[in-house]
């Protein structure tokens, strides 16, 4: 009797490993399933809009996480402005000017070791350089720059990524008609390559977002309303995750839980906009 492959019959072992395979992406939804519901179970009832428009205040009687909130995007875009271009700018230099296979290697082991090491160790190289040798203290712009450090490997690999997948025939046809390296890069490449690299920028952004340790030995925990825009930089300055970590020591839940709900909304969001993105992407790259 001829069979063909397809028609084969499975194997046990064929059989229990899908198995095993369905059972782990099952679980894996389902625990996420769980966390969010959770928190929405618990934050949902507890969350007043006020929360999100008050400072905490003992002579006021007002709970808010306001300045967090504040803290939070002052340390996303000073990281960013910090990152983006030292990320940015040697992905171009790997991917288009580095010729030496070996460099290239040895800068991507090096940024291969800087995303596997542990956060907390960054907020204490941070506390150490930035704090102690650079004399900025327990700042925003510490936390800034050490957070900076810990996401460089995310925007770089996703910029080298991204520059990877513009083809070649873009380079040729640039540099055919006579146009300098980097006015190809600069007006072929890097528009071409957007999409990538602003999705790795998102996915950094959910990454300071979502950081604490770090930020523990570097920023500090003060939550007050700035009274200077520039000035606020170099003073301590406590993110939602920071006032989560402090609120849920003092068995405050409630606003524990108002806060987690917070930054689940943030990540989440910020997860379905890179999503959106690479979707766009390869919707893009599927027309060209």
């Amino acid at each position: 009797m001829n069979n063909t492959i397809l028609e084969k019959k499975k194997r046990v072992s064929d059989q229990v490993l899908y198995a095993l395979i369905q059972l782990s992406s099952f679980l894996s939804i389902f625990i996420l399933l769980v966390i969010i519901g959770y928190i929405l179970y618990r934050g949902v009832p507890a969350f007043d809009f006020s929360y999100l428009v008050n400072t905490t205040s003992i002579i006021n009687d007002t709970v808010g996480i306001l300045p967090n909130i504040i803290n939070t995007l002052y340390i996303v875009i000073v990281t960013l402005l910090v990152a983006c271009p030292i990320g940015i700018g040697g992905a171009i230099y790997l991917n288009e000017y580095t010729k030496n296979k070996k460099i290239v290697s040895i800068i991507s082991f090096t940024t291969e070791v800087l995303a596997g090491i542990p956060s907390i160790i960054y907020g204490l190289f941070g506390m150490l350089f930035f704090g102690s040798v650079c004399h900025l203290g327990f700042s925003i712009l510490t936390g800034s720059l050490t957070l900076a450090i810990m996401i460089l490997p995310i925007i770089s690999r996703n910029t080298q990524t991204a520059l990877e997948c513009v083809p070649k025939s873009y380079r040729e046809a640039a540099l055919g008609i006579g146009a300098t390296k980097w006015y190809m890069i600069r007006t072929v490449l890097l528009p071409s390559a957007i999409p990538g690299i602003l999705t790795g920028v998102i996915l950094a952004m959910g990454r300071i977002v979502a950081e604490s340790a770090a930020l523990l030995f570097t920023a500090g925990s003060v939550a007050i309303l700035p009274t200077n825009i520039f000035g606020h930089l170099l003073s301590s300055g406590g993110t939602l995750t920071i006032q989560l970590y402090l609120e849920m020591a003092k068995g405050n839940y409630e606003v524990s839980f108002v806060i987690a709900l917070v930054l689940v909304v943030i990540v989440l969001g910020l997860n379905m906009l890179a999503k959106w993105i690479s979707r766009r992407f390869d919707v893009n790259k599927g027309d060209n």
